[in-house]
């Protein structure tokens, strides 16, 4: 088992290194969402963007991609969730992030964790259907075809339950694989050689981010679709 900087943190151990690092992440993107709040002012400052480099800036800038791309995968109506695809990106990628600190372990890494973000993802799409389109989004369960409806019941109930585990399973596996390969080179060369593999895990940690962003917009626009 590797060194981990929560370890040191009495009660964490080697075993609660991944609920440790979500504390740290969870308070740290907490006091910036409250940061960014409070500068945000009132009036007409609170919606004009704001023209500064700043933590401001930078939620804006992610919130506004997220909602264009919402609206491309899920419709018209796809930007009023920009908030939660929004939130559910940057969290995931900063907790990403923390395995390129060394001597940190990132939360992602740990399947426990992912796939508890599999579950939230789940029951955010199903709850989401539900309201948009009541009990009509059981047909999404029974296929176009009547006569099959029985059979493609049970497909989709296990598609539909699958799924948490290979979000899951997806995030966790890559973060491990790219955690264990810089964590080798920066055995072999601390400094130098190593630099190239810590823009390779920055740019593993965004797609993946963004990858568990989409699903979750694919998963979304599949539940409010009223093409049956």
């Amino acid at each position: 088992m590797h060194f981990n900087w929560t370890q040191l943190i009495p009660g964490v151990g080697h075993h609660y290194t991944h609920v440790a690092t979500l504390i740290i992440v969870s308070a740290l993107i907490i006091l910036m969402g409250v940061y960014a709040r409070a500068s945000l002012g009132t009036g007409d400052t609170a919606v004009i963007p704001t023209g500064k480099f700043s933590v401001r800036g930078i939620f804006e800038v992610f919130t506004e991609y997220i909602g264009g791309l919402a609206e491309q995968v899920i419709g018209h109506h796809g930007r009023a969730f920009a908030p939660y695809f929004a939130s559910v990106f940057t969290y995931i990628l900063f907790n990403n992030l923390v395995g390129l600190i060394p001597g940190m372990t990132p939360a992602t890494e740990n399947f426990n964790t992912t796939f508890a973000f599999g579950i939230f993802s789940f029951l955010a799409y199903n709850v989401i259907g539900i309201k948009e389109g009541g009990l009509g989004y059981l047909k999404h369960f029974l296929g176009p075809v009547l006569w099959l409806a029985p059979l493609m019941l049970i497909i989709e109930i296990i598609s539909h339950f699958i799924r948490p585990l290979t979000l899951g399973l997806r995030l966790a596996n890559v973060m491990t694989g790219d955690h264990t390969v810089l964590s080798v080179f920066l055995g072999l060369f601390p400094v130098g050689p190593a630099i190239p593999f810590y823009a390779m895990g920055l740019l593993v940690c965004t797609i993946q981010a963004f990858v568990f962003t989409l699903l979750s917009m694919v998963y979304i626009a599949l539940a409010t679709a009223h093409d049956h």
